[in-house]
């Protein structure tokens, strides 16, 4: 039966559909599913005993302050601390350049309110973060796809697309989601020398840059491009090329709800009157709590347990996908982040795979939903933060099996 709504729905909602990954979350709440589909931290690192002491120190000192409306930018010990933060691996900013959003997803559609007209065109690498295009999908916004590799977007492939003229560049260059690939250095000098030739800016989407297991660590897009612009200088200030976004929910934990955006101080106003628009501020209390526990170093070594937990996990995911995957399956070996990437061959349809991988009881996220403009139908993505090892170890042998028959099924020997 059809209620009067139906009619009076916006036009912007034709475009917009609810997650593929959010509705695939549903089958986690099984107890007998092994889900490798969301892009979940692990439990086990969460710093509970942490949370609760700094829930007892805020309310204690500054309880009336927490549980009252705050300022939108945001609170400023968390921001200040931010801007040290930042300026100590990035580039110098001042708590004008900060405002704190109620996690990343809520920057990303701020950004689509801020800077998108129905019809522009944003670049975007191919696979990209699907919360991105669901974003700015309301706002009506065209994508130009550029074709990514193991070392991030392809450089020749992108001055083809900045010749269209986009309102911005969209990466993730650090162990991205969803392919867990990490853009080079050179790539990165090449992205800003084309963003520059072509006037095109940049926003830079950083939620797992601290999550490195191996190898050396690549200095940030905002800060290459600051060093860019102010003629090599070591220790130049941000110079706004660049928009900045990370996030609390992989360091700390995702309940918070709790996100940055690093921008030149005119578009961090015009964010602050658009979050004012939305809901005010981000939970004073959060907030405070949050800058509660991260002070006085803790972060700093909270990380090193994070890191070294998932590492072991991705180690064991790729140990198991060498034993059990078929030979004619292909994937990403990240140096850090959540995910990795398989890549079946062509002609195999994921979202089929996942059908019969369901009968085994175990979850994946057909990668098609991360190229906006089509293709990716034969990838998936697997997360490895959230499983133990030894889930880890049973889902891929699940998959792996699962995957074997399918192939053998299409000819695949």
């Amino acid at each position: 039966m059809q209620t009067p709504w139906e009619y009076r729905y916006a036009h912007r909602m034709q475009k917009m559909g609810s997650s593929v990954i959010r509705e695939l979350l549903k089958f986690t709440e099984q107890p007998d599913i092994i889900s490798f589909a969301g892009g979940l931290p692990a439990p086990e690192v969460f710093p509970v005993k942490e949370f609760q002491e700094a829930c007892n120190q805020v309310l204690t000192n500054q309880g009336p302050q927490a549980l009252q409306y705050g300022t939108t930018e945001g609170y400023l010990p968390l921001r200040e601390m931010i801007a040290r933060h930042t300026g100590r691996y990035s580039v110098k900013i001042t708590i004008d350049n900060i405002m704190i959003t109620s996690g990343s997803q809520q920057a990303l559609d701020f950004l689509g309110r801020l800077f998108i007209n129905r019809g522009d065109y944003i670049v975007v690498e191919s696979p990209t973060y699907l919360g991105a295009l669901q974003a700015w999908n309301a706002y009506g916004a065209q994508y130009i796809s550029v074709p990514s590799d193991e070392d991030g977007m392809i450089m020749d492939k992108l001055e083809e697309a900045l010749r269209i003229g986009p309102k911005f560049i969209y990466v993730l260059p650090n162990f991205q989601n969803p392919s867990g690939a990490t853009m080079s250095l050179e790539r990165r000098k090449r992205l800003i020398l084309l963003a520059d030739q072509y006037g095109v800016p940049i926003v830079e989407d950083d939620p797992y840059g601290q999550l490195r297991y191996d190898g050396e660590h690549i200095p940030s897009v905002v800060y290459l491009d600051s060093r860019y612009r102010n003629d090599g200088e070591e220790n130049g200030g941000y110079t706004g090329n660049v928009i900045y976004l990370s996030t609390f929910s992989k360091l700390l934990a995702p309940g918070l709800r709790l996100a940055w955006v690093v921008a030149p101080p005119q578009v961090i106003r015009r964010l602050v009157m658009t979050k004012q628009a939305a809901d005010l501020h981000t939970s004073s209390f959060n907030q405070c709590v949050a800058h509660e526990v991260a002070k006085g170093g803790f972060l700093d070594e909270h990380v090193k347990v994070i890191r070294a937990t998932y590492k072991e996990r991705r180690d064991v995911m790729l140990e198991m996908m060498d034993e059990m995957f078929p030979p004619e399956m292909r994937w990403t070996k990240p140096l850090g982040g959540m995910f990795l990437w398989g890549i079946m061959p062509e002609g195999v349809d994921a979202a089929e795979v996942l059908k019969e991988a369901l009968v085994r009881k175990v979850a994946f996220v057909p990668g098609a939903a991360f190229h906006p403009n089509g293709g990716g139908a034969n990838t998936m993505r697997l997360n490895f933060s959230f499983s133990s090892p030894d889930v880890i170890r049973e889902g891929i042998t699940r998959l792996g099996t699962t995957l074997k028959e399918i192939l053998h099924k299409n000819g695949h020997k």
